[in-house]
Order: C-alpha cells, then sequence, then structure tokens
C-alpha cells in the first residue's frame, strides 16, 4: 500500500504539469460554471410557465443541442490540428485550419436553420405527440434558429483560441452574452409594464437568446482582429482558401469526430425522444437535472480540454513520453474528482429543485434521477477525458468514432428503449440504463490509452508553412 501511494506521489510529483493544466482548465472551467448557472436560470424562468412550456423549449433546444454538437464535432476535430500546429508555432496553417472551421460550420448551420424555420412542428413530432408542447417550441424555433449562423462563427473562433493558448477571451465574451440573454430574456418572458413591454413567454426567451448570439459573434470577431498578432486573426484570405488538397488532408482526420458527434448527438436525441414518450413530465424532469449536471460536470470539462491542448502540444512538438504521461495524470484527477462530485451531488444538488414551479410528480421524478447521475460521474467523466482529451487531441479520431459514436447506438439506445417500452421501468430506471453505454466507453478507451496507438504527429499531413 505505501509503495503504491508512492507511486502516485511521484506521478502527481510535476509542477509544470498542474500550473499548464490550471492556466487552461480553470478559464475554461469557469466559462462552463458560468454558462450552466445562466442557462439554470434560464429554466427557472421558463419554469415558472409550466411543464408544457418547460418541455417545449427542452424537445426545441434538441435542435440546438444537435447543431451544437456537429459544431463541437467541427471544431474539436480542427482544435487538434490547431493544437499540434501551434506546438510547431505555424500561424499560417492554425489560420487556413480556423477557416476551415467556419466553412463546415456556416454548412452545418444552414442545415438546422432550414429545419427550424420550415419544419418545427414535423421535427417536434418525432420527440412527442403533445400538440400544445408542439405548438409553443415551433414557436421557439423559428425565432431561435436565426442565431445558428451566428453561433458558428463565434464557436469557431472560441475553440481556436483555446487551442492557441488565448483562454481568457472566450471566457470574457461568452460570459457577457450570456448574462445579457439572461437580463434581456426576463422582461421579454414576464413583460415589464413600465416600458411596455407585453409578456411574451416562450417566444420571449427565444429573442432573448438571438439578440445575445448576435452580440457574442461580433464581440468576439472584435476582441480576436483588435490585435492583429493573435494567431486567430486570420486575413480574409485564409478563411475563404479553397486549396482542396490542403482540405483533403486535414479533412481526412475531422471528418470521424463529426461523424462521432453526429452519432452520438442523434444518440442522445434519441434518449431524450424515449423519455418524451414515457411522459410529459417524464422530460421536463430530465431537463431539470440536466441543469444541475451541467452545473457539476464544468471542473470535468475544463480538465478534459485542457487536457486536449495539453496533449495536443506535446504531440506537436514532439513530446510523445510526456504527452502519454500528462493524460494519464489528467485521467486520474478525473476519476477521483468526479467520486468526490458525485458524493456531493447526492447530499446537496436536491435543494435546487425547490426553485422549480412544476408538479409534484415532476420533482418526485427529478430526485430520483438526480440518484443515479451523481453514480454515473466517476465513469462518465473518466470517459470525457480519454475521448477529448487524450484519443481525439492525439489524432486517433477513427477509433474515437467507434467507442464514442457507435456504441451508444450498439448498447445504449437498444437497451434503454427496452427498459422504456418492453419492461415499461419507471424514468430513474430507465435513466440508468443510459450508463450501461458508459461502463462499456470506459473499459475499451482505458485499453486504448494503455496501448499508445492514438498517437499521431498531425502535423506531418499539412504541408509546412514556407
Amino acid at each position: 500500500m505505501i509503495s503504491f501511494l508512492t507511486r502516485v506521489v511521484n506521478i502527481y510529483h510535476d509542477r509544470e504539469y498542474f500550473r499548464l493544466l490550471i492556466k487552461f482548465a480553470f478559464p475554461i472551467a469557469v466559462q462552463s460554471l458560468i454558462t450552466a448557472s445562466l442557462n439554470l436560470v434560464g429554466v427557472v424562468m421558463i419554469g415558472q410557465l409550466g411543464d408544457t412550456s418547460i418541455a417545449a423549449v427542452s424537445l426545441a433546444n434538441q435542435i440546438w443541442f444537435l447543431l451544437n454538437l456537429l459544431m463541437f464535432g467541427i471544431v474539436s476535430g480542427c482544435a487538434m490540428f490547431v493544437a499540434q500546429l501551434w506546438g510547431k508555432k505555424d500561424v499560417h496553417n492554425v489560420r487556413r485550419v480556423l477557416g476551415m472551421a467556419i466553412k463546415l460550420g456556416l454548412l452545418a448551420a444552414l442545415i438546422f436553420w432550414i429545419l427550424g424555420i420550415f419544419f418545427p412542428g414535423a421535427v417536434l413530432h418525432l420527440y412527442t405527440e403533445d400538440p400544445a408542447v408542439i405548438k409553443l417550441g415551433s414557436q421557439y424555433l423559428r425565432i431561435f434558429s436565426w442565431s445558428y449562423g451566428f453561433y458558428a462563427i463565434s464557436t469557431a473562433y472560441g475553440i481556436s483560441l483555446r487551442s492557441t493558448g488565448y483562454v481568457r477571451l472566450p471566457l470574457i465574451v461568452s460570459t457577457a452574452a450570456l448574462g445579457l440573454n439572461i437580463l434581456i430574456a426576463y422582461p421579454l418572458i414576464f413583460g415589464w409594464n413600465a416600458i411596455g413591454i407585453s409578456a411574451l413567454g416562450v417566444s420571449g426567451a427565444a429573442i432573448a437568446g438571438l439578440i445575445a448570439r448576435i452580440l457574442e459573434c461580433l464581440a468576439m470577431l472584435v476582441v480576436v482582429y483588435w490585435d492583429q498578432q493573435n494567431p486567430s486573426a486570420a486575413p480574409f484570405r485564409d478563411l475563404l482558401d479553397l486549396d482542396f488538397e490542403f482540405m483533403a488532408s486535414v479533412l481526412k482526420p475531422v471528418l470521424p469526430v463529426i461523424a462521432n458527434e453526429f452519432l452520438w448527438s442523434m444518440g442522445m436525441t434519441a434518449y431524450s425522444a424515449i423519455y418524451a414518450h414515457i411522459s410529459t413530465s417524464a422530460i421536463a424532469a430530465i431537463n431539470i437535472i440536466s441543469t444541475i449536471d451541467q452545473l457539476a460536470f464544468v471542473t470535468f470539462l475544463g480538465i478534459g480540454s485542457a487536457t486536449a491542448i495539453l496533449v495536443g502540444n506535446l504531440i506537436g512538438q514532439g513530446e510523445y513520453k510526456k504527452a502519454y504521461l500528462y493524460g494519464g495524470r489528467s485521467l486520474g484527477l478525473q476519476i477521483s474528482g468526479a467520486s468526490m462530485m458525485g458524493l456531493l451531488v447526492y447530499l446537496f444538488a436536491g435543494q435546487l429543485l425547490h426553485f422549480f414551479k412544476v408538479t409534484p410528480e415532476v420533482i418526485a421524478d427529478a430526485r430520483n434521477i438526480l440518484i443515479v447521475l451523481s453514480l454515473g460521474y466517476p465513469v462518465r467523466s473518466a470517459n470525457h477525458v480519454i475521448i477529448l482529451g487524450i484519443l481525439r487531441s492525439g489524432g486517433d479520431t477513427r477509433f474515437s468514432l467507434v467507442l464514442d459514436g457507435m456504441i451508444i447506438w450498439l448498447i445504449g439506445v437498444p437497451i434503454t428503449a427496452a427498459g422504456a417500452f418492453l419492461f415499461h421501468f419507471p424514468i430513474q430506471f430507465v435513466y440508468a440504463l443510459t450508463l450501461s453505454e458508459e461502463v462499456t466507453k470506459f473499459i475499451v478507451g482505458l485499453r486504448r490509452y494503455f496501448s499508445r496507438k492514438w498517437i499521431n504527429d498531425l502535423t506531418q499531413k499539412v504541408a509546412p508553412v514556407s
């Protein structure tokens, strides 16, 4: 036992690792915390309108959720190139990759804009047959869908800034935008007679979100181009670059990431559809718990994203052994920290449920789901750092596609659907069945990490700057 503890102390006795981890993880975690906190406030406000409104916004945001994860696939796929290229200080190709991320993001935004503007009812009907939920959700989508293009641009610049070490700028811009969203949302949702604003309900929330996303995008562009030496301050010729040989070399490892996020997001959407078909109260309870989950998970998002930057930079510098060691350290921190967080969530998070003006049935379901959520934290957080922080940053995108994008369909969705529709389990047991996917990914992913087969130098795939 003493020998084991000594080895653990020796592994983590590295001030440089912790200095860099904190440098990158802290701003990212703070940004995630603020985002989750403000999202919680938004959900509480919508929750004052009743079960139908909170279910409508939750299901309408599944379209946003799909776009968000597809965008994450695009930008995180490009980010693994940016991180490694920045390790070599190849600014020219960093900017060319950023341009590719913007073009792909705008294409994805256009597709989801068409769905949200022209076919909102048909899309929402995939999740629920409740006409009141579909009507309110359609109103929300027809407004908020206009924000998708602005979000695509700001997200691409944000991930480029993070991957090149400028982690504070996205924090400041996103926090300001979300804070503005809350300030605008309250009078638009509930009305403000003193200045002649009528209560718009769900539509008011959508308008507030649209305004915030537009201003976020404009602010992001200003802070990036204020300093022309910023590696993300790409000139238009780099953003519009259509060098097909370069694009093909980048897309080859990036496309599996996009496919990964698309399959995973569709799997998560399938889970939401399963919950919604159980009952409107079930999807309302899931939505409430999701906001609590976002709050509790912020530290682990920060560690995972910081690890991706560190590992990517080290591989770009040719420090393969150090990249392997840093990845393992982060994995150990993630598991131990998530175990403690799960206990805290179990003990204290239930107090937040009093802020939601929903039925006792929804509160009871949410309390039961909270127990499952707390138990799942260690394995979920471990998978986050394995897939995002280690395998993906190392360019092992095909394996990540199988691990993250396919296991959810081969194991998670079928088992969860069987629990809901064949065995008619209560919502908390149906939710627990989704962990079958997480356990499988953890076992397979851990073996892949120890194999070291995930380490690939992606900078060799693009032409160096002359």
